[in-house]
């Protein structure tokens, strides 16, 4: 879901009319289950276990009906705790390429003297969800999970659908299941497109859905350290060739520094589409950066919005920063991390050597490290994919655009998109406006938008399975 906020405080959206709550239905309510147990079984890095989570989901699975052979539980020796699941529901037709639905387990850290209520107990109040990952992203895990429960139930797919459950999505440098599945298990997830997390949708300042998104590429994310180095010295006798001024003037250069702005196929229709709901001022610029990126009144106007700025350029930030060794002593080192999201078809590599240019010293050292993934390659917009989104999007939300975005954040996405399976943040469960504490305190989202997100998602799947 992060790439949802992408219109956060940069749209004023118009209210939409939806229909009443239903009552709770006999199939949500066995949903609801599924949806408890997974919620309620802690998948933290710290002090929990993906691995447990896929068993239990596994255990629903044959429940249902799936053999052992359409099982496939993994984990790495060194991680027992941070494995995944793979399940295979095969279609009627062998020649069809299959789907694959990709769902992280894993959960944000939270501790329980920092929130209202037990974080790892789903608790329904007041038409909420709470409970770390209700939103983020075991809303999408359970949808999926149950949606192979009720294909296998019914008449056989026309496509082979596969589910891959995975781990360390939330977790920088941790055992990532999705990577490890494309480059171990690739012959096992392979598919015509996936869909993944990353859409979803947004409800507008009036508790109404105002847009769904279609994510179809994301920024690439990497870190890298810039560092200064000096003899250093007592502290007495100061000199100019300081290790911490260096490293000042290098990163006050990367904050002054804009790089160009950037439009493609996705960012375009992004821009194109939101303008229709976006007000005058915006929607001009909009309109103007999307028929001529040299537009620079419109790159203007559309850069003193933070979200609407990175989804036009690569984007480089200070985050952490290290100096010095002694309160008496002249610095003999000083580093600062730099963390850029990198646009689609730019390169880290060539990003280190743009920050080099930027700061224009070479005694500054740059080094590229945590490595996030691959770089980053969007997904076509094709009509088997956009069209049956637009046309549920109109049976479920009447009048709410689907709008194709760019996450500026990032999702698994990225590691299939590297080994040719194009991956799509699928639009219908729509999230709170300010972001419902997703990775912060009180992790929340609407009962209606799970349930609804649900009947959206497994309509949407139907369709696809039975496409060409």
């Amino acid at each position: 879901m992060k790439s949802a906020t992408i219109l956060a405080g940069a749209l004023a959206l118009a209210a939409q009319t939806v229909s009443a709550e239903p009552a709770i239905r006999p199939d949500q309510a066995k949903f609801r289950e599924l949806y408890k147990e997974l919620v309620e079984t802690n998948t933290t890095l710290s002090a929990g276990s993906c691995t447990l989570a896929a068993e239990r989901l596994a255990m629903r699975l044959k429940a249902a009906g799936f053999a052992d052979v359409d099982l496939t539980a993994f984990a790495v020796p060194e991680k027992p705790k941070e494995g995944g699941l793979v399940a295979v529901l095969a279609g009627s037709d062998a020649k069809a390429k299959a789907i694959l639905l990709l769902a992280h387990i894993d959960v944000v850290e939270a501790k329980r003297a920092d929130w209202t209520r037990d974080p790892f107990t789903l608790i329904e109040e007041n038409g909420y969800f709470f409970a770390r990952g209700v939103a983020d992203d075991k809303a999408m895990a359970a949808i999926f999970t149950d949606a192979m429960i009720r294909l296998r139930a019914g008449s056989r797919p026309r496509r082979t659908i596969k589910l891959a459950l995975t781990c360390g999505e939330e977790t920088n440098g941790a055992f990532n299941g999705a990577e490890w599945l494309t480059q171990n298990k690739r012959a096992l997830i392979d598919a015509e497109f996936a869909l993944n997390e990353g859409g979803g949708g947004r409800l507008g300042p009036d508790g109404k859905p105002a847009l769904l998104a279609l994510q179809v590429s994301e920024k690439a994310s990497q870190n890298y350290t810039i560092e200064a180095r000096n003899p250093g010295g007592h502290s007495s006798m100061p000199r100019p060739d300081n290790a911490i001024y260096e490293l000042s003037t290098a990163i006050g250069k990367i904050a002054a520094h804009k790089f160009p702005v950037r439009i493609d196929d996705t960012t375009r229709a992004f821009f194109t589409k939101s303008a229709a709901i976006a007000p005058a001022p915006i929607a001009a610029a909009m309109k103007a950066i999307a028929a001529n990126p040299g537009d620079k009144a419109a790159e203007a106007m559309l850069s003193r919005d933070p979200l609407l700025n990175s989804t036009l350029r690569t984007s480089c930030v200070a985050t952490l920063l290290s100096a010095g060794h002694a309160t008496n002593a002249l610095p003999q080192r000083a580093t600062a991390n730099i963390n850029c999201r990198i646009f689609p078809g730019e390169t880290i590599e060539g990003t280190a050597a743009k920050l080099a240019e930027i700061i224009g010293n070479p005694a500054i050292t740059i080094i590229s490290e945590d490595r996030r993934g691959p770089p980053s390659y969007p997904a076509p917009l094709v009509d088997k994919v956009v069209k049956p989104a637009e046309a549920l999007a109109a049976k479920y939300f009447p009048g709410v655009k689907v709008i194709p975005i760019m996450s500026t954040g990032g999702t698994d996405s990225i590691f299939l998109s590297a080994v040719g399976i194009p991956a799509y943040g699928v639009p219908g469960i729509v999230y709170e406006a300010d972001g419902g504490g997703i990775h912060g305190l009180n992790e929340r989202i609407r009962v209606k938008s799970v349930y609804d997100g649900r009947d959206y998602l497994f309509d949407l799947i139907k369709v696809y399975a039975a496409g060409k």
